[in-house]
C-alpha cells in the first residue's frame, strides 16, 4: 500500500483567534468543501471540537454514488493544531493535520494529509488518474473560498 501526501499552505488575513474559531468548528466543513463532493454532515457536531469527537458524513465523489465517511478528531492543541483521522470511509488511510500560527498579516494555515487507497496496484492507478487530482482540487477550492471569505493575504491581490 502506497501512502501519498498532500501539503497546502495559506495565509488568511485574520487573527489567530478568528482563524481557529472558523476552522475548529466542524459545522464549517461544508462551507469549504466543493459542491461536486455533495458533502452532507450526518451527525450533529458541536461548534467546538475535542479529542474523541466522531463526525459522520456522506460524500458523493464519483458518479453521485454515496459513500459514508466517519472521522475522529484525535488531537487538539488549542489555537495550534488539530488532527482528524478517518475511521470509516473510502480511504485505507486518511490522516489530516491542521496547523495554525500567527504570521505578519494574519494566520498561516497549513494542512498535511497522508492518504492511501485500497485495491493495491489498481488503487495506485486510481490515485494517479483520479484520486490525487480530486484531493488537490478540494484544497484549491478551499483556497478560493477562504480568499473570498476572509480576503487575500497581504501583498496578494
Amino acid at each position: 500500500m502506497a501512502i501519498y501526501r498532500l501539503a497546502a499552505r495559506q495565509v488568511v488575513p485574520v487573527s489567530l483567534d478568528e482563524a481557529w474559531a472558523f476552522f475548529s468548528n466542524p459545522r464549517n466543513l461544508p462551507v469549504i468543501t466543493p459542491p461536486w463532493l455533495a458533502l452532507e454532515v450526518t451527525s450533529d457536531p458541536p461548534e467546538e471540537m475535542y479529542p474523541g469527537l466522531v463526525i459522520t458524513y456522506t460524500v458523493r465523489p464519483f458518479l453521485g454514488v454515496p459513500l459514508h465517511w466517519a472521522t475522529e478528531i484525535t488531537h487538539v492543541e488549542d489555537r495550534v493544531r488539530f488532527v482528524d483521522d478517518q475511521r470509516i470511509g473510502p480511504y485505507s488511510l486518511w490522516h489530516h493535520e491542521h496547523d495554525f500560527r500567527e504570521v505578519e498579516g494574519g494566520t498561516e494555515v497549513r494542512d498535511t494529509v497522508h492518504y492511501a487507497v485500497p485495491f493495491g496496484p489498481l488503487g495506485d492507478v486510481a490515485v494517479q488518474l483520479a484520486v490525487r487530482p480530486r484531493v488537490r482540487a478540494i484544497f484549491e477550492y478551499r483556497r478560493e473560498v477562504l480568499r473570498e471569505r476572509f480576503g487575500p493575504a497581504q501583498g496578494q491581490g
